[in-house]
């Protein structure tokens, strides 16, 4: 893309109303714009980076052998009132009717729909076990929404449901998700530790919340600080092997770490008192377990083995996809920008013309962006007749996290400047071999 071309409003002011880092940023750089409160329209720079992340979450569930669906943003009533949630869940509930005085709502999350579709289709334990999941809007009426994208009204999230026969399969579904959420997190340049955490509205017994250190954050937590290093890495998962995977979730919940709602002082004070560590953090994503809480009340059943007939047991898992924007800039950023992670960045690189209009540097741009998109890498090309000084503020502003500047002084020794935006260092290269550089970089993300 080249920026002469692109929709990127960039604002050289912050608002007034941005209180946090993440939503400074995003609308100085041009990525959301508010239309009411908590709500927003994702501009171009914005979407580009939310569909990265939204692809990322699709693969790891895939991956873990989950099955993706659309479920509608618009409810029926009568499906919350069937489950009893229906007058439980609050105001932050958006009720509404359409012409026919039908009661519907705007789904804040899926439980009833997801138990009306499976009783609806499966009848046998065969058929089991079974996760279905989507990535669709949700609205939830929070009564002060603020922090941008952190706490919205409208956004976007991963829901998925597990439905099983007995109770030890569906704890190991709930160990195959959190496996699957550190994998994808981590892919998405974020340490997100799985703390043991409050269910709330959802309801059920076992919950973890992932949580993304920030002092932003609106969770107080404590932790052993040897967490914070663990990594799941790229070692290969058999998702249908229960010791492996719950192996796993052993590792990453044996060390304390717990949100203030679960906080036992007893068990963080025998921490050692080196690695006792309080502080904030930003949820990102929850895991539940809660057995027949849906099943039993909406007659979701099938058939065992033996003939009789038990209600299924099911757990749901969440993501926040539109916050982890947010939690990504509140992560990685300094005072000149965002700074993306290799894994989400909009663009692979930004290439910067000092001279636009010189025939050679302007040749040497064009070969880079075509070099660049024949390595499957995508460049966001200053092209604009501005100085270099505007040119450099708005690649940091928008943090890719590579740029690769083109000047006449330069090109007349054979090189170009290739320059990481996280640390700042820069290396001469010939073009052809910072084209290469970038490849063998996002060779393993």
């Amino acid at each position: 893309m080249r920026l002469s071309r692109y929709f990127l409003p960039v604002l050289k002011e912050t608002p007034s109303e941005a209180q946090i880092v993440s939503h400074r940023l995003m609308l100085r750089a041009g990525m959301i714009r508010q239309q009411a409160a908590g709500i927003y329209s994702w501009l171009p720079l914005g979407y580009r980076v939310l569909r990265r992340i939204e692809a990322i979450v699709h693969q790891e569930q895939e991956r873990a052998g989950h099955i993706p669906l659309l479920m509608p943003t618009l409810q029926p009533a009568d499906l919350w009132r069937e489950s009893g949630r229906y007058d439980d869940y609050g105001q932050e509930m958006l009720r509404i009717q359409d012409r026919h005085k039908r009661d519907l709502l705007y789904g804040p999350t899926n439980e009833e729909m997801i138990t009306d579709i499976f009783r609806a289709h499966v009848n046998s334990y065969k058929d089991l076990p079974l996760t279905l999941y989507h990535i669709q809007w949700k609205f939830r009426d929070e009564i002060r929404p603020r922090f941008g994208v952190m706490r919205g009204r409208e956004f976007l999230m991963k829901d998925g449901y597990n439905f099983d026969v007995d109770k030890d399969a569906a704890l190991h579904a709930y160990n195959r998700h959190m496996v699957a959420y550190l994998r994808t997190y981590e892919r998405m340049g974020l340490t997100a530790i799985p703390m043991r955490a409050a269910s709330g509205p959802i309801g059920g017994d076992n919950t973890h919340e992932f949580l993304v250190l920030a002092q932003t954050g609106e969770s107080e937590v404590f932790y052993d600080d040897r967490v914070t290093a663990l990594k799941l890495g790229d070692r290969a998962v058999d998702f249908d092997n229960r010791a492996e995977v719950a192996d796993i979730c052993g590792e990453f919940t044996s060390l304390y770490a717990r949100t203030d709602e679960t906080h036992d002082a007893a068990l963080f004070d025998a921490i050692p008192e080196a690695h006792r560590k309080v502080g904030r953090g930003i949820e990102v994503g929850q895991i539940f377990y809660f057995g027949t809480k849906y099943s039993e009340a909406m007659g979701a059943t099938v058939v065992t083995a033996d003939g009789s007939r038990v209600p299924v047991e099911m757990g749901s898992h969440g993501i926040g996809v539109s916050r982890l924007l947010g939690a990504i800039i509140e992560a990685s950023h300094d005072e000149r920008g965002i700074i993306w992670p290799e894994g989400v960045t909009p663009y692979h690189a930004g290439i910067v013309n000092l001279k636009q209009g010189d025939a050679a540097a302007d040749g040497a741009c064009e070969g880079l962006y075509a070099a660049l998109a024949a390595k499957g890498l995508t460049a966001l090309y200053d092209d604009r007749d501005e100085r270099a000084g505007a040119k450099f503020a708005t690649m940091d502003l928008i943090g890719l996290p590579w740029r690769i500047t083109v000047g006449p002084r330069g090109l007349a020794n054979g090189v170009v400047e290739l320059t990481s935006r996280r640390t700042g260092e820069s290396e001469e290269l010939s073009p052809e071999a910072a084209v290469e550089r970038l490849a063998e970089i996002y060779a393993n993300w």
